[in-house]
């Protein structure tokens, strides 16, 4: 398995021809005895990489962002752990899902799509992720779907925090059209 840069990366196919003929009948021979799982068509992932807590989110899902469940468990503003890897994608774009891991798209207009978007590294893999305060505001704008309990837990628990920026929180609930409930949220804890 091959690192570059010390960031973790799924191996692909191609890679393994570039190498020589040898190499890619390795390969071919590790998938069939189990040692590496197919994660799409040309894409291959060892066992230890599946079992971390992270995928290489560019390979399976390019230009995908990590968001809702995903993006708060990075961000530590929930105690639940995501059953699946939430992605954000663009509005219309069409994505063949892999069989495993579990990944919930989530299809986001052009306009929002990039409000918020970090590149972070969690666990050897560079990822984009919303940050924290575009996560509170995916909090507020989805409560009905996740749930009240949840974001209250990621509203609280962003507002614990010393180093948060309540200005950029705000400035991204007006583009988000979440501000007039998040004033309510604010008023009450603050």
């Amino acid at each position: 398995m091959e690192n570059n840069n010390n960031v973790n990366q799924f191996l692909s196919s191609s890679r393994y021809k570039e190498k020589g003929r040898t190499a890619y009948y390795r390969m071919l021979t590790e998938v069939h005895k189990g040692e590496l799982v197919r994660i799409r068509r040309g894409v291959y992932a060892s066992k230890e990489q599946l079992a971390d807590t992270m995928i290489d989110l560019e390979v399976v899902i390019p230009k995908g962002i990590l968001c809702l469940y995903s993006a708060w468990s990075i961000h530590g503003l929930t105690t639940s752990m995501p059953q699946a890897y939430h992605v954000a994608i663009k509005r219309g774009r069409k994505i063949v899902l892999p069989e495993y891991p579990g990944i919930e798209l989530y299809h986001i207009s052009e306009d929002l799509l990039e409000i918020g978007v970090e590149q972070k590294i969690v666990s050897g893999y560079e990822v984009k992720v919303y940050n924290a305060e575009r996560s509170v505001c995916d909090a507020v704008k989805f409560r009905n779907k996740v749930g009240m309990d949840i974001c209250s837990e990621v509203v609280n628990s962003y507002l614990d925090r010393p180093e948060r920026n309540l200005s950029l929180l705000m400035d991204y609930a007006q583009k988000m059209r979440v501000a007039n409930i998040l004033s309510k949220y604010l008023e009450i804890k603050l």
